[in-house]
Order: C-alpha cells, then structure tokens, then sequence
C-alpha cells in the first residue's frame, strides 16, 4: 500500500512566500509523496517558481509535478522547471519518477497535456494549420505519457497530468469550455499504459471523481476542488492487472 498526497492549481505570486508551506507540516505522517498536478505558480515567473519552490521545500516526502497552463504563461517554463528541480520538486513532462515505500515501488509518469475535447465533441487534426497544430499536440502528449506508463518497471502506475483525462471530472464546468480543459487522448493514454490511478488539476469549478472507458479512477485534485491543501489516497500493488483499484482510491 502506498499513501499519496495530491493537489493541483495552488497557484503561488511573488505575495505568497510562507502561505502553502505551513499546510505541508506533518504531512510525512500522512503520506509517502506529495503529487502536484501543474499550475504551481500564477504566471509562470522564475519569482513566483522561487516562491513555490520555496514552500514545497519543506515537504518531509518526495514531492513530484507537472507544470500547468498558467506556469507556461510567461514562456518560461524550462527556468520554472529548473528552479523547482533545484529545491527538490522532480517536474515530469513525459518522463516518470519513482518512490519506495509501504512495502512497494510507484511510478509516476507525468505530463502537462492538453485541450481537444472528449468523444462526440473533440477536434480533429484537419483544416487549417492552427487547428491541426492544435490537435496534433495533444495527440504528442499523450502519446508521451503512454510511452512513459508503458515503460515504468514498478508495482503501482499513476498518470499525471494537468489537463482533464475525462468529461466526469468537469462535471461544474460550462460544457462550451470543455475542449479546453482536457482531451480523452489523455485517457486512452491512461488504459493503454496500465495505470492504476490518473490525477489532474485544472478544472477550478469541477468535481473530484470520475473513471475512464477502461475503469481507471480519475481524480480532480485542483485545490478549489478538493477545498483543502491536499487530498489523500491510498493504492495497493495490483497483481492481476485486470482487478480493480481499491476502493481507498
């Protein structure tokens, strides 16, 4: 059994230095790692990465993300990503991170995703370049995050992402800006890489918990969702990787 602690979207400025770290104290004796699913800062400024990086710091656990839309927004992610990787936060972006504990090995494999849309209301990648270019992206992220589940050698499998892997934890959301808030490449990724457990943020106005086509629980952890600093989990190893994730989940 391995406890995850999960939050997305803390959304952290320049004025929020000491505001999040306090929420983490303790938290070793909640949990074995600590998953952020992307948006760690407001705009995506090395200042505020410093400020994230700063607060999550503290963490007693490993603490592993993806970035989100709005640590892109300044064109400087590659420096956000460095500023958390020098503080200790392993930053995913179709590539995995391992953690020992309770007696097994997880594999996280991350990405940022991105939007498309979900089946009977998608984009596809025809007509003019942006929308292809549009399209085509999400379909390289997810690709990447498959690739990355396929190769995890480890007991327990978790997708990360930012973007929304399915319609069911959008539910909250206006259904116009579903297109934008996710994609179900992201979930086929999901049941093709064997994962036991996908976790997302994103969707502000949202709803905690869904499955996609292949019976994988789906969780929105964007902190307005959850309503607290991080939510809890629980996963244990699968040894027939057809059985059903635990209910704990």
């Amino acid at each position: 059994m391995i406890r995850i602690a999960a939050v997305g979207d803390i959304h952290l400025g320049t004025d929020s230095r000491g505001s999040f770290a306090p929420c983490l104290a303790g938290i070793g004796d909640l949990a074995d790692v600590l998953l952020v699913a992307g948006d760690l800062t407001q705009h995506g400024r090395v200042s505020e990465a410093e400020v994230a990086a700063g607060e999550l710091a503290t963490s007693e656990i490993p603490v592993i993300a993806v970035l989100g839309n709005h640590d892109h927004h300044s064109d400087q992610a590659d420096e956000v990503a460095a500023v958390l990787g020098q503080a200790g936060v392993e930053v995913l972006e179709g590539s995995v991170a391992l953690v020992r504990a309770g007696g097994c090995c997880l594999g996280v494999a991350g990405v940022k995703g991105f939007g498309g849309g979900f089946a009977g209301a998608s984009g596809s990648d025809f007509g003019e370049p942006q929308m292809k270019a549009f399209v085509r992206h999400t379909k390289e992220v997810s690709a990447g995050l498959r690739a990355a589940l396929e190769g995890l050698e480890c007991d327990v499998r978790v997708a990360l992402t930012h973007y929304a892997p399915v319609p069911d934890t959008l539910a909250g959301e206006r259904p116009e800006i579903f297109p934008f808030l996710g994609s179900y490449h992201l979930a086929e990724a999901v049941d093709a890489g064997g994962a036991q457990l996908a976790l997302h943020g994103h969707a502000h106005g949202g709803t905690e918990k869904g499955r996609t086509a292949g019976g994988v629980p789906v969780r929105n952890v964007a902190r307005p969702v959850i309503g607290k600093a991080f939510a809890l989990y629980e996963v244990s190893a699968r040894l027939d990787p057809a059985a059903a994730v635990p209910a704990s989940v």
